[in-house]
């Protein structure tokens, strides 16, 4: 498979992850950029999520250099007051006789959704319409409550489209090369033979017994693990480990702000009583090894300004090619208002990593 490296445009009418829920606080707003667009976050008072466009309809100055009450966004520029809806609530400039229809000045606003610790946005299509019921839900971390908090999270810009960091988080044949530690792995490699099956909107790696590389190591967990990861559009993936005793997922999101920004969070959740004691080595670790896969994104920012033809082999590559059919059906299927039919078939791959 052959793919055009301009050939790239974000999904819309679908659910993006924005943020951790414990960054927002209540009676505070964020101002984030997401697929281009100037969002503000918001907390009421009493605790409810929000988010409308970064941008006053009056004179166009971001609505995030105003105020928040806890209940209403003040402009900064003309006092132009807005609610969590992005209802336009006030106008101070007009007198007591100068009637206006104040609906004509809302501000677009998206749904969004707090689930297991996360804050998820609903990018439409367009903000000025009414957009279509989401076709996909919320991706859950499996065996979990919706209540539910990370244990731990970590965040990472990428300085490059979604596609490239969605691509090389998932490739298979990529850790041999780009994460030598001494406390991962070496250079060897060994042949991977694993099977695939379709999910909704994705592909899962079917539940498998890991190898014994850890040896004795493995009663801190109740005995060898199963592991098994689920990959979710836009750019979602779980990788579940669980044994007799205990389970630990760790959720990966994907989520670009522009063209050439796109941020990495990092997250786990797992039910293992003593699991705290692992938090100082993995605020090391996990720097360390998602810092070397941005790095290897950002030298590949260089080649392609030359817009090169990306040419993908059998099986390693096969994900990146299902992860691009995949986006390229949710596309056609939303346009064509249809039902999506999963370009993913059952099969086995095969590589040496």
């Amino acid at each position: 498979m052959v793919f055009a490296a301009d050939n790239q445009f974000f999904l819309r009418n679908i659910w993006y992850h924005a943020m951790p829920s414990r960054e927002l606080k209540p009676g505070k707003t964020i101002a984030k950029t997401l697929l281009n667009e100037p969002i503000l976050f918001g907390r009421t008072a009493q605790g409810e999520p929000f988010a409308i466009k970064d941008l006053c309809p009056h004179r166009a100055v971001p609505l995030s250099c105003g105020s928040f009450n806890g209940a209403d966004v003040q402009c900064c520029y003309h006092g132009w007051r807005f609610g969590p809806t992005g209802k336009c609530l006030e106008i101070p400039s007009l007198m007591a006789d100068q009637q206006m229809e104040l609906s004509r000045f809302d501000v677009p606003h998206y749904q969004v959704q707090e689930v297991q610790g996360n804050l998820w946005i609903y990018m439409a299509e367009s903000t000025t319409t009414a957009a279509p019921p989401p076709a996909l839900e919320i991706p859950r971390v499996p065996g979990f409550a919706d209540d539910v908090q990370p244990a731990m999270t970590y965040r990472m810009r990428f300085p490059c489209f979604i596609d490239h960091a969605v691509v090389g988080l998932m490739d298979p044949a990529h850790s041999p090369f780009v994460h030598r530690s001494w406390w991962w792995r070496g250079t060897q490699l060994n042949p991977e033979i694993k099977w695939f099956d379709p999910s909704p909107y994705g592909f899962t790696m079917r539940r498998h017994q890991m190898p014994d590389t850890m040896g004795r190591g493995y009663w801190l967990i109740g005995g060898v693990p199963q592991n098994e990861i689920i990959f979710y559009l836009p750019g979602v993936r779980t990788e579940e480990i669980t044994t007799a005793k205990y389970r630990a997922v760790n959720l990966t999101t994907v989520t670009p702000l522009s063209d050439d920004e796109t941020d990495v969070t990092f997250e786990f959740y797992w039910n293992i009583p003593w699991g705290f004691l692992l938090k100082p080595a993995m605020r090391y670790l996990i720097p360390e090894f998602l810092g070397q896969d941005r790095d290897v994104v950002a030298h590949q920012q260089v080649g392609l300004k030359h817009e090169p033809i990306l040419r993908l082999i059998k099986d390693s590559d096969v994900l990146a090619r299902w992860y691009y059919q995949l986006k390229a059906e949710y596309q056609r299927s939303q346009q064509e208002q249809r039902e999506f039919v999963s370009p993913v078939k059952t099969q086995q791959l095969r590589w040496m990593a």
